[in-house]
């Protein structure tokens, strides 16, 4: 296999992201997420291991399924205190030189033409460093917040964005051509009036009238990424997404989401490899076994399960509360996440019950960590990228910063020996370092809304 490996550090701008608990560790430093230092030393530790980029995750709602109530979140910091995840990236940014940034935006509660431009913004402070990882969202406390009685429908979501994105599209793509900015101070005319067009869009959903306000960007359009497994959700993909994140399960289970993305890409006139796949990992690793499984027992001592199953009844939409211990859970119909709801069901069988899903979250979270050797640990990357067609991991944190510093000094030196891992990063924007191109590809579904010139 010569295909490279691809590494982001997977986050979110709070004190417990993924593994529920393991922020009171006595080593872990993410309780410093409201200091602007906490988090340009981070992203410089991610360059110094040619990481990819950071992926930020991020709710705009609380969790208040299980018990309903917000308590039981606010007690574990499950993904509350949150703070915006865009903050971050000019500082990391200027930390750095070429680690990208994939920002979390719920597209149901942003306003596409400022969003246009706020996007614009940071890919320009950023040198075109910039990916947005689009979500339709799953918390009806985030509906609430913004005066909705509850979220649409899920497909009905899908059906939004895609309308979402054309305009998108023809703000960052078609407003400004690429001539647009003159320069020219002679003559006192930095932009020609004649090659800036206005957006028209009146759509069931979204009504524009506008000049595009930025000038265009490094990559005009953010590098795309998404994370829908649905159905719907990997339509969505195939049409709009150039990073696709998947939670790992089973291999089969992946390897069908994967092909299946890519065969529907390229109905659509794309290619199969216009479109990389990052699959969340949790890794424990140390330079034998039994250093992997020390750290692994130390961590599991700070894990809290009230915590974990806060996270999962609100990602699911299913009040565990309501339900014994042994009491097979009944999943109903849910708004939520619809993929983990089948991936649970998968994993522990159709009649699952709430010991089960406790079993199961040995370091806080649904995703079973990987605890082994750094040999072993490069052995069994290898193997999922041969065996499902994936391109690279999300690494979700443990405790930090350690977490990544064991990946950086004992996991990428041996891909890097075995030539799976760069040795330098790629010069130019994000996408270009993905993708060998700057711009979004002629077969994107954007390139229509470009200006003929």
């Amino acid at each position: 296999m010569a295909r490279e490996i691809r590494f982001n550090a997977f986050d979110m701008n709070c004190v417990g992201h993924i593994q529920q608990g393991l922020w009171s560790h006595p080593r872990d430093r993410s309780m410093e997420y409201t200091s602007l230092a906490y988090w340009t030393d981070y992203a410089k530790r991610l360059e110094a291991g040619l990481f990819d980029g950071i992926f930020l995750a991020d709710v705009v709602g609380i969790y208040d399924v299980l018990s309903g109530s917000p308590a039981p979140a606010l007690r574990g910091a499950v993904q509350v205190p949150v703070n915006d995840p865009m903050m971050l990236v000019p500082a990391m940014a200027a930390a750095t030189r070429h680690l990208g940034f994939g920002v979390t935006a719920n597209l149901t509660y942003e306003q596409p033409f400022l969003f246009a431009r706020r996007m614009a913004t940071l890919d320009h402070l950023t040198g075109g460093r910039i990916g947005w990882n689009i979500v339709t969202g799953y918390l009806d406390s985030a509906a609430r917040a913004i005066g909705l009685d509850g979220q649409m429908a899920h497909d009905d979501r899908y059906d939004l964005a895609d309308e979402y994105m054309e305009v998108i599209y023809k703000l960052l793509e078609g407003s400004w051509e690429d001539g647009a900015v003159v320069a020219d101070k002679t003559a006192k005319v930095y932009a020609d009036p004649q090659r800036v067009h206005p957006v028209h869009h009146h759509g069931r959903q979204y009504r524009v009238d506008a000049y595009h306000l930025s000038e265009p960007s490094p990559q005009r359009t953010p590098v795309l990424y998404q994370a829908g497994s649905s159905p719907r959700g990997r339509q969505f993909a195939a049409t709009h997404a150039e990073c696709v994140f998947v939670n790992g399960q089973k291999k089969e289970g992946v390897r069908e989401i994967v092909t299946d993305i890519r065969a529907r890409a390229e109905g659509l006139g794309r290619h199969g490899d216009d479109i990389k796949v990052f699959l969340g990992a949790t890794i424990v690793t140390g330079r034998t076994e039994k250093e992997a499984r020390d750290k692994f027992e130390d961590y599991r001592q700070y894990v809290s399960s009230e915590a974990a199953l806060t996270h999962a009844a609100a990602s699911m939409g299913i009040d565990f509360d309501k339900f014994d211990m042994d009491e097979p859970v009944e999943t109903g119909k849910s708004q939520a996440i619809t993929s983990n709801i089948k991936a649970m069901d998968r994993a522990a069988g159709p009649q699952w019950t709430k010991r089960k899903l406790i079993e199961q979250m040995v370091l806080g979270s649904r995703q079973p960590p990987l605890v082994a050797s750094a040999d072993q640990v490069v052995d069994w990357l290898v193997d999922w990228v041969e065996d499902t067609g994936v391109d690279g991991f999300n690494l979700s944190r443990t405790v930090v910063p350690e977490c990544f510093d064991d990946i950086i000094e004992l996991v990428v030196p041996r891909l890097q020996e075995k030539g799976l891992y760069k040795t330098e990063y790629r010069e130019g924007p994000l996408r270009e370092k993905l993708f060998g191109n700057a711009r979004l590809s002629d077969r994107h579904v954007a390139s229509t809304h470009r200006q003929k010139v």
